[in-house]
């Protein structure tokens, strides 16, 4: 029995100064957690009893779907990631060290490579396979601004399983497992989510889907469309590009002196201001002017070379989207240093006729799906004060590829049927992805198919944030007052507060404890003497218990109050029928 007055346990009044999401603030001043560093949290007994829930649930769910546990240490040898390119690819947000005779070593950021060689010390046929097997372990990740409580930090706690299939089908097959399983999971945590589509990004691999919790503070951004059900992260959407344009009536491009046009508001008013840049159709418009982007794009040896998107100018560039698109590249702002080693890039008036891997600059030029044969441009001349008019797509210019690199907007069209998406921010509670065989080709996963021919093994990964779920649901559950705990994840199943300067609250609340921790009900009891009543009442609700019973004066009356934490109503019960009543709520 958790008893309040010998619980390790201190609640604060006041929010963190440096807390800016509800989950940091209240599991913070409930006593859950206290930061240690920046981005680094020890887990409080409370605290820890919530996060032992999760991890129970999620161990139950991958056990029920037949995956087996194992179990990695933390500290890893850097040959394996050297053999699979992580080891660089991951650059700072890995945490390295060195031992005593200098080897090189690192605190394990995600573990594939552990899993793929495990199953190659064991596993050399077909026979073996299907194979999915997982492990709950602390993970690393030096992040370069560890925010938002235990959301955001640098050490952290998943879940990961990896399977292990003879062929893609197989493949499919144990996806859908951990798909299903994942549900299941989040289900009984009792999240809200989403299921998006997702980039592989540094993982690798084919298909991808995140399990995002709705949440106004999350760091992800995705969009739906209520008209056909597409959900998916930015970085994954596609554009409908519009259809090619026939240019034939559109005039030879010419070059404009266009002083005192520093934004692209201002460019497109002297545009439709001047008789003689008007166009003849309609008015110019901010997405008729192709704004060029430049950017660094930064490969794994460090060698760095410039990078120029073309987009339309009511577009801003989105580097989450540029980053999944460039991979294994690392994209970093074009400095005002850097103009002055490319002098064919002209600040604030490039234009695509200098730029292209065929071009004299050689500066690589990937351009929005929107710029497609025929669409219409202003842009710039690449001469300070100039703009060139009716510049053409695949007649004046051309380009080396295209990108998914402009922010999206809510309104904008859904790629699958093209009507209207909105768009919500959430927090990502579980990836899952078809790895393919980047690792096990690093690593030589080979085994004997039916023919006694060696293959390649092919693999799917998966994880979920354990730690990260008691902080995503802290933020979806609860209210001005704290923290609101579904059951199965709650510290304890009833908070009961004995109340009064006699002892027969506190005894008969006791009573109750005793005879419902007998019976499998897991109590809190608040047995505080000398504690007021308000203080008591704003700890039960600060704390999230999901009942609560107060022991006090109803006992004149031979009853117990007993309160809803989330939904705020209460009953009286009978004192000779409260411990029949709690077992009841709970065993629903």
């Amino acid at each position: 029995m958790l008893r309040m007055s010998t619980l390790f346990l201190r609640t604060l009044r006041e929010d963190p100064a440096d807390a800016e999401v509800a989950s940091h603030k209240l599991l913070v001043r409930a006593g859950y957690v206290r930061r240690i560093a920046p981005g680094i949290w020890s887990w409080l007994p409370l605290g820890y009893l919530v996060y032992r829930n999760i991890e129970n649930i999620v161990r139950e769910e991958m056990d029920a779907a037949g995956f087996q546990e194992v179990h990695f240490p933390a500290l890893l040898p850097r040959e394996p990631y050297e053999k699979t390119h992580r080891w660089q690819d991951y650059g700072d947000n890995l945490f390295r060290l060195q031992d005593r005779k200098k080897a090189d070593y690192l605190l394990g950021p995600t573990h594939e490579e552990m899993f793929t060689l495990m199953v190659k010390g064991e596993y050399s046929s077909y026979k073996d396979l299907p194979l999915c097997i997982y492990h709950i372990q602390i993970k690393y990740r030096d992040e370069a601004r560890p925010r938002a409580g235990i959301l955001r930090a640098r050490e952290f706690v998943m879940k990961d399983s990896y399977s292990f299939d003879i062929d893609d089908a197989g493949l499919d097959v144990s996806y859908q497992r951990h798909r299903d399983a994942y549900i299941s999971t989040f289900d009984r945590l009792g999240l809200h989510y989403e299921i998006v589509s997702a980039m592989a990004g540094a993982m690798g691999g084919s298909k991808s889907e995140e399990f995002l919790a709705p949440c106004d503070t999350g760091e992800d951004t995705y969009v739906k469309c209520h008209s056909c059900g597409m959900a998916a992260n930015v970085e994954a959407i596609v554009t409908r590009p519009p259809a090619v344009e026939d240019y034939s009536h559109i005039p030879a491009a010419h070059v404009e002196d266009t002083p005192d046009t520093p934004t692209i508001a201002s460019l497109v008013d002297v545009s439709n201001a001047r008789v003689e840049l008007r166009r003849s159709d309609r008015d110019w418009q901010a997405s008729d002017t192709l704004k060029n982007v430049v950017l660094m794009k930064v490969a794994v040896d460090g060698t760095k070379s410039p990078l120029v998107i073309g987009l339309p100018g009511d577009r801003e560039v989105d580097l989450k989207r540029v980053e999944a698109g460039m991979h294994p590249y690392a994209i970093e702002a074009f400095e005002e240093e850097d103009f002055k080693k490319y002098p064919a890039l002209v600040k604030g008036y490039i234009g695509p006729q200098v730029l292209g891997a065929t071009s004299k600059s050689g500066i690589q030029y990937l351009v929005d799906p929107r710029v497609v044969e025929g669409t219409r441009w202003i842009t710039g001349a690449n001469n300070k004060g100039n703009h060139v008019y009716d510049l053409v797509a695949g007649r004046d210019f051309s380009w080396d590829g295209v990108i998914e690199a402009a922010e999206v907007r809510k309104g904008d069209g859904c790629s699958n049927c093209g009507e209207d998406i909105s768009m919500a921010r959430g927090i990502e509670i579980g990836h899952i992805f078809q790895l393919g065989r980047k690792y096990a080709e690093a690593l030589d996963l080979q085994v004997l198919n039916e023919n006694s021919e060696l293959v390649t093994v092919t693999m799917g990964s998966y994880g979920i944030g354990v730690s990260r779920a008691v902080a995503t649901i802290a933020e979806q559950s609860h209210d001005d007052k704290g923290l609101i705990w579904p059951r199965e994840v709650a510290p304890a199943d009833i908070h009961i507060v004995a109340t009064g300067k006699d002892d027969a609250p506190f005894d008969v609340a006791e009573k109750f404890a005793d005879s419902l921790e007998k019976l499998g009900v897991r109590v809190l009891l608040d047995d505080r003497r000398g504690v007021s009543p308000g203080v008591k009442f704003n700890d039960s609700e600060l704390l999230g218990i999901p009942t609560i019973a107060v022991v006090g004066r109803g006992l004149a009356d031979g009853v117990v109050e007993v309160r809803d934490r989330k939904s705020g109503e209460h009953v009286n019960v009978s004192v000779d029928d409260f411990v029949s009543h709690i077992v009841d709520l709970v065993r629903s």
